[in-house]
């Protein structure tokens, strides 16, 4: 089927592809984010609900070491403000993707005389289109 396509549509078809590849990346990065994001959250408000003179302790590496109520708290603050900024950097990374996907998708359509591609699997709504 692309054996008969103009080289600059092969290539543009070559770019559609490697752009979803990088979509699907994104998209799972942004969910393993979402989701640390979710459990340090989660630990934060948890964190509201403890003594503060309760002994804890946080993984470093292998090993549990123990902290104080302060320390525990700042730690997981950093996380999340970190976690939050990752996140926002993947979605512009995805909106960008998508924008470019899209362009190339016009691009592809006008030399193959417009219409001739009836957009593919990954389409306008592809990878990284949605959420959830």
């Amino acid at each position: 089927m692309q054996g008969n396509l103009p080289p600059e549509a092969q290539e543009k078809i070559e770019e559609l592809q490697g752009l979803q590849e990088t979509a699907q990346e994104v998209a799972v990065q942004k969910q393993e984010a979402e989701s640390r994001l979710n459990e340090s959250k989660s630990a934060l408000d948890e964190l509201e609900n403890i003594d503060e003179e309760t002994m804890m302790y946080r993984n470093v590496g292998e090993l549990l070491v123990e902290t104080n109520y302060d320390e525990a708290q700042e730690d997981l603050e950093d996380k999340v403000d970190t976690l939050e900024i990752r996140l926002e950097t993947l979605e512009k990374q995805e909106d960008r993707i998508q924008q470019q996907f899209e362009n190339l998708q016009e691009d592809l359509e006008e030399l193959l005389g417009g219409g001739a591609m009836g957009g593919g699997p990954a389409g306008p709504g592809g990878p990284g289109a949605g959420g959830a």
